[in-house]
């Protein structure tokens, strides 16, 4: 979902990213790599910041601890929308991750949950698609944005290239032409030319583009 996030923080709002891991068994590049490329990425998008949480990879399980960690994060910055990976995706930390910030989302909000902490009841919660395609329930125009977000995935270089000790990957075999291709899809349909589909965990409520413009 870069190019939405391009496209907030342009408009003057606070883009906080968080990695759930430090993809320490990712096939290709190193930690501390794949660190420096995810804040470059972010420095992209105009993100006012990137952390990360120690939850190991392939760890991303619904334990007390998890949940905690995360409900500590969404406290400590106070969002007024949370957006975490679709939970249909061929990666299973990434639909983990998608159940893992779906129950702090909920927890944040409750007094007695971490009571050490004030509670914060975050208004949206929004998942984006990561690897597949599925229909969306909304889109958001970004074209504009879209040469930022491919910089942005470029910006991870030591994803999309095997190097001389490197292994193929999905990641390695035209992943940013997939998703520039899908995002030209999402926008066709709605009459765009390239835009970034969302499901809502709430009722959407519209109070605005009912009738176009």
């Amino acid at each position: 979902m870069g190019g939405t996030l391009a496209k907030y923080a342009a408009e003057g709002k606070k883009i906080v990213i968080c990695d759930i891991t430090e993809a320490e068994l990712s096939s290709n590049g190193t930690v501390s790599l794949r660190k420096e490329e995810a804040l470059r990425a972010a420095d992209i998008l105009g993100a006012y910041k990137r952390v990360t949480l120690d939850i190991p990879d392939r760890g991303i399980y619904i334990t007390d601890e998890n949940i905690g960690k995360v409900v500590n994060l969404i406290r400590t910055y106070k969002p007024k929308a949370i957006f975490a990976p679709f939970d249909q995706d061929r990666h299973p930390d990434h639909g983990n991750a998608s159940r893992l910030v779906k129950e702090a989302f909920f927890s944040a909000g409750i007094r007695k949950f971490l009571s050490e902490t004030p509670v914060h009841k975050t208004a949206h919660l929004y998942f984006y698609m990561i690897n597949g395609f599925h229909k969306p329930q909304f889109v958001v125009d970004i074209e504009p944005y879209m040469q930022a977000k491919i910089a942005s995935l470029q910006a991870y270089g030591s994803q999309f290239s095997k190097g001389s000790d490197g292994v193929s990957t999905p990641l390695t075999e035209g992943y940013i032409e997939a998703v520039e291709a899908r995002e030209s899809m999402m926008g066709k349909v709605a009459g765009l030319r390239y835009a970034e589909g969302f499901f809502s965990y709430n009722t959407l409520i519209l109070h605005h583009d009912l009738l176009g413009d």
